[in-house]
């Protein structure tokens, strides 16, 4: 059975890392305990449980800054910044249901240690860009400081890089700041029926090389476009290609007009206002198309980045050869597919042939203790992860293996 620190402050942290260390003994770290599915299962006799650090320290709306806790819940640091008009800007997606897991449980740790981002992410960038300083606990059991409250900290190493997208494995954030970005007063997103891959691929590559400042765009296969919760999207019978447009309302309607104008050569156009608009996205970034669905087995997810251009061959690849359901995020370099099985080889390779990366993101557990969950690395890069592993946790204490051997 496995035994659970839950410290309620940063000195708890410490002195848990510290005991571990000197017993040589692993943790496994976890916030809200959302995003566990991710990664390798941690294989570790002690928990060292987040969840009670949380909490709001510092919100300063005018400098667009705010600090708070690894254990806040995501909901509540949005509650806030909507009173504000303010949000995240990179758009952190709701991963819960697609783990197998309830929705809205995510926090702030948990979405920047995996560096997760949404939709917006091809005009905002991702959570890294937006995570200007933490205090943290290593796996050498020492309280470090990195960054601070603004974007130009121009001195030592930007620590704070290296730690999202870390998976806890270097070290156990006790406390984050971040930059906040007021809200768009209006959005909108077109949509186009109808368009198979290739159109669908042209249509998106069209409007983002526009004037237009398209801040989503994504492309749903007739099946999925049928599992969104909007009436416009799921009655529709047929793919739907999503392209988002935010800020002041004279200017939204006015790129909304161009950018009909400009994609009225490829089908049909519709177009959705905020409410719905804010329901579709928020599937498209939780690729809630994918969940689980009722009376069927639990599938594979994968998680494809590649350049958008080459979308389209690599999943006319993936499909030729497996039972696999997909769709297309980021303009199409961001591919979520659903297979029948792991299917490592196959889309390992149709990734390699264009260029790019694949992560499994959901699976049965025995299935993630055998395959590689992350893109293998090359040696040398091997070479200087195990490096940077052994500078920050040289026993590895915190989340062994999670992502590769050793890490």
């Amino acid at each position: 059975m496995t035994e659970t620190f839950r410290p309620d402050g940063p000195a708890g942290v410490l002195e848990a890392v510290v005991w571990a260390v000197a017993e040589e003994t692993a943790l496994e770290v976890v916030g809200g305990g959302s995003k566990r599915g991710l990664g390798h299962p941690v294989e570790a006799g002690y928990r060292l449980d987040l969840s009670g650090l949380r909490g709001i320290e510092l919100y300063e709306p005018d400098e667009l800054v705010m600090t708070a806790l690894p254990g806040t819940k995501l909901t509540e640091i949005e509650a806030l910044l909507t009173e504000q008009n303010q949000q995240l800007a990179f758009e952190p997606p709701d991963l819960g249901p697609l783990l197998g897991g309830a929705a809205d449980s995510a926090t702030i740790g948990g979405v920047i240690a995996c560096n997760l981002s949404g939709p917006r992410r091809v005009k905002a960038g991702a959570a890294r860009d937006h995570f200007l300083g933490a205090e943290a606990v290593t796996g050498r059991g020492d309280a470090i400081a990195a960054g601070g409250r603004v974007v130009k900290n121009v001195t030592g190493y930007d620590l704070c890089k290296l730690l999202a997208g870390s998976y806890g494995t270097l070290a156990a954030i006790t406390k984050l700041t971040f930059k906040v970005m007021p809200a768009p007063r209006m959005t909108r997103t077109v949509l186009v029926f109808g368009l198979d891959d290739e159109s669908a691929n042209a249509a998106m590559t069209t409007a983002q090389a526009s004037p237009e400042e398209v801040s989503g765009a994504a492309y749903l296969p007739a099946a999925m476009a049928a599992r969104i919760a909007v009436d416009y999207i799921s009655d529709a019978g047929a793919s739907v290609t999503a392209l988002r447009i935010e800020g002041p309302e004279p200017s939204v309607e006015q790129r909304c007009r161009s950018l009909r104008d400009g994609l009225g050569k490829y089908g049909p156009i519709e177009e959705l206002h905020g409410h719905n608009s804010t329901i579709l996205w928020r599937a498209v970034g939780g690729a809630a198309p994918l969940a689980g669905q009722p009376g069927r087995p639990r599938r594979s997810v994968w998680r494809l980045s590649t350049a958008p251009t080459s979308g389209p061959a690599v999943t006319a690849r993936i499909t030729r050869e497996a039972d696999a359901e997909y769709f297309h995020d980021w303009g199409g370099g961001l591919i979520w597919v659903s297979l029948d099985g792991p299917h490592e080889a196959l889309v390992r390779a149709a990734v390699a042939e264009a260029g790019g990366h694949a992560t499994l993101v959901a699976a049965p557990e025995d299935e993630r203790r055998r395959i590689a969950v992350f893109e293998p690395q090359t040696a040398g890069l091997a070479a200087l992860t195990a490096r940077v592993k052994n500078s920050f946790d040289p026993k590895q204490i915190l989340n062994p293996g999670r992502m590769y051997a050793g890490v």
